[in-house]
């Protein structure tokens, strides 16, 4: 766990701020591409969710992969929560309801993500068959509810759970029951983060249809087709959302590092534990005000510690972390990093792209943002752009524009094929007009005739 905040130097002024975001710039030969991917955990005999301890929980499954790995593992207090790669950074973490998160090493290459996530799931896979643990690829468990999972003994998750209680109603099913994929990218100057911020919040509601993968909860139909995605509409309205004020004149790092200072704070780290600061004001802690810490002022890692702790649908670190697809299969996984990739780190297709999003209207990101988790592809369109009818149309424009710019990278693997191949997922959902929570809602109503326990068979990877 963090316990190195005695090393971080404090903050001095304003500019260390700012600086903790700047500093990620890198030029175009060191962008790389991190994919961040959770998998639910569950027993097969019988059905039900994975404890902590015990000869088949979660601390033996990680204490297995450790030592397959032979990574380095970290701990909250005796408790093993993850392992971290110290030659090549990433490593595995633990969600609280025990989801089964590989944060990858950055990769140069789609090719790279593909091979690694592979590898994740052959070795983990391995550890966990003995165990009787399988791993499920939905954005939210679909059977159990929040209660009835256990948790992960992490003390910052005790931090948060109370505190989202109090300040909307599905804080908790975050937490517990939703799993994601996610992809960080680098930039390589200010302007440069500016353009894929606004082009990637603007695209997240268009992603977050193509990989809609969650639409049951509580054992029946959510009405969602990414119910994770609806979770983090009532999660909290103070770190999460569409960030506006990112495509107002002037956005740069210190217009991001403003809005921080305005979200509320969890925790502060001091000597390897945490401190409950929840709901306190991160500029009271730079004049020295925190209650709970009287007289004592912010290092840097307590800033960058509180960006992590924003959950806009795309965060702004030393990087750019894409935030709005559900977890599903590993080739899903890739392909997320892979429309990224081919939008965002080719000229042609990062400028072809903010010409398309910066056409819509502010109302229109909003009522994607709001009507994409339902409907998915078949949102109607809600503005005058008369060439997109519904959501399906814009989507099946971006991801031409990311396979184009794939092909003009023209990085090939070692069967000559380029990055497209990750793609294809993509492609294949645009043509048949059909989300992943399409094609279960379908085998739920068909095949299982509304036996859901049967999602556990398919959807496992």
């Amino acid at each position: 766990m963090a316990g190195d905040d005695q090393y971080s130097p404090p903050i001095e002024s304003r500019t260390d701020l700012i600086e903790a975001m700047a500093k990620g710039a890198k030029p175009r030969e060191d962008w790389r591409v991190g994919t961040e991917h959770e998998l639910h955990v569950f027993h097969t005999d019988p059905l039900r969710p994975v404890r902590y301890d015990g000869e088949q929980g979660i601390r033996a499954l990680l204490e297995g992969v450790q030592k397959a790995r032979g990574w380095d593992m970290f701990y909250d207090g005796d408790n093993p929560i993850g392992m971290r790669n110290n030659q090549v950074a990433g490593g595995i973490t633990l969600e609280p309801g025990g989801q089964f998160e590989l944060s990858g090493a950055p990769q140069a290459t789609v090719h790279g993500t593909a091979a690694e996530i592979a590898e994740h799931v052959r070795i983990t896979k391995s550890v966990a068959e003995p165990l009787d643990i399988n791993f499920l690829g939905l954005g939210v468990t679909p059977l159990w509810s929040v209660d009835e999972i256990p948790a992960v003994p992490k003390s910052r998750y005790a931090i948060m759970a109370p505190y989202m209680d109090k300040v909307d109603t599905l804080g908790r099913s975050m937490m517990f029951r939703s799993a994601t994929v996610q992809s960080n990218l680098d930039f390589s100057s200010e302007a440069d983060m500016v353009k894929k911020l606004r082009v990637s919040l603007a695209l997240q509601p268009i992603v977050t249809a193509l990989f809609a993968n969650s639409p049951f909860v509580d054992g029946r139909d959510s009405g969602y087709q990414s119910f994770r995605s609806h979770i983090w509409e009532h999660t909290d309205p103070d770190r999460t959302g569409m960030l506006p004020f990112v495509f107002e004149d002037g956005f740069g790092f210190e217009r991001y590092a403003d809005y921080a200072l305005q979200v509320p704070m969890y925790f502060v780290v001091r000597d390897g534990q945490y401190v409950n600061v929840a709901g306190e004001d991160f500029r009271a802690f730079l004049d020295g005000r925190l209650p709970q810490l009287p007289g004592e002022k912010p290092t840097q890692r307590d800033w960058e510690d509180h960006l992590s702790t924003l959950f806009p649908e795309v965060r702004l670190k030393q990087f750019l972390e894409m935030r709005g697809a559900d977890m599903g299969e590993p080739k899903m996984a890739t392909a997320l990093s892979a429309l990224w990739v081919g939008l965002l780190y080719d000229d042609v297709a990062l400028q072809t792209a903010y010409e398309l999003v910066m056409e819509w209207e502010p109302e229109t990101r909003q009522i994607l943002r709001r009507e994409v988790p339902k409907t998915a592809l078949k949102t109607v369109w809600p503005d005058d752009v008369l060439r997109f009818g519904e959501v399906q149309d814009a989507a099946r424009e971006v991801v031409g524009i990311a396979s184009a710019g794939l092909a003009r990278r023209a990085i090939l693997d070692e069967n000559g094929n380029d990055e497209t191949i990750h793609i294809a997922p993509l492609e294949e959902i645009v043509q048949r007009d059909e989300t992943r929570a399409q094609y279960w809602l379908k085998r739920n109503r068909d095949a299982w005739k509304g036996d859901l326990t049967q999602i556990f068979k398919e959807a496992k990877v």
